[in-house]
């Protein structure tokens, strides 16, 4: 049979949906709209643009000072010299950024996933992973702006870093975002109600916070305790602060690399395998 010139023009929508250009067209409207409805999000709240900094800038200017005739620090990679405490806990507040910015964007998961768009979205074709993927693409990037206006305020506080090192900190970030943003979704997977976010959240944030190297050096948490020497070396915060803390400097931790990887990885899938209505937790509650 000839097909007649044109004809496919005239085919359902459904068929014309199937050829690969105007799938790979629906994906990219689909992340990209979920991508722009939380940078604007982030935008006109601004109440969330500030709260997101003053955490940190707290802890930066009384905190630090506080502590900084208490904790000498020896000279330990990447730093080639002595540094005032502020200087190394600012890339544990990087971390801080991104990981109280993982924990927010699971919560907006939560609404969303009960009430807001994310309830249309989740019975869409498209696959789950996909727009799980978007949302947490679009929450990375909203920590990496919040990172570099921290950064620059703290350049103001005199806290400056090699100019080549603002530019490789940004895969750093973005793996580092990644990877606790999916932790975030991990956890968002197994929480019904919002009433329910924070416990959940406070008995993650905090023991991931506190037990990291974000306030102080492996060496000086071994001298006080073995046993939180090796929950904070292994914990993946931790790796993922050495990761921001080495790139800031121009240097490339590998072990940090690696392990940050692995846990995105990991979070990543249980997060899917969460969110998989036959087969994760969505299916205990009865559909997203």
């Amino acid at each position: 049979m000839t097909k007649r010139p044109g004809a496919e023009l005239h085919l359902p929508e459904g068929r014309r949906a199937g050829q690969p250009g105007v799938r790979l067209l629906h994906y990219w409207r689909a992340m990209w709209g979920i991508i722009w409805r939380e940078l604007w999000r982030f935008v006109t709240q601004r109440e969330r643009f500030i709260s997101a900094l003053v955490r940190p800038l707290v802890w930066l200017f009384v905190f630090a000072a506080g502590f900084r005739a208490a904790l000498g620090l020896a000279i330990t990679p990447p730093y080639e010299t002595y540094i005032l405490y502020e200087v190394y806990i600012t890339p544990g507040l990087i971390g801080m950024i991104q990981l109280f910015n993982g924990m927010q964007s699971s919560l907006s998961m939560v609404y969303d996933r009960e009430m807001g768009s994310m309830r249309i979205l989740m019975v869409c074709p498209l696959p789950r992973w996909f727009l799980l993927l978007s949302k947490l693409l679009a929450g990375t990037g909203v920590s990496v702006l919040q990172v570099y206006v921290f950064l620059a305020i703290a350049w103001l506080y005199d806290i400056q870093a090699p100019w080549l090192g603002y530019v490789w900190l940004l895969p750093a970030l973005l793996l580092s975002g990644l990877m606790l943003g999916a932790l975030g979704l991990l956890l968002s997977s197994f929480i019904k109600q919002l009433e329910n976010f924070a416990g959940v959240m406070n008995f993650v944030i905090f023991p991931m916070f506190f037990m990291s190297t974000a306030l102080y050096p492996l060496w000086k948490i071994k001298e006080s305790s073995a046993l939180l020497y090796n929950l904070a070396q292994y914990n993946p915060f931790s790796q993922a602060v050495e990761l921001i803390r080495f790139s800031l400097y121009g240097q490339f931790n590998s072990q940090a690399f690696i392990y940050t990887f692995a846990a995105f990885v990991l979070f990543m899938t249980a997060a899917i395998i969460g969110y998989n209505p036959s087969k994760g937790m969505m299916m205990r509650k009865g559909g997203a």
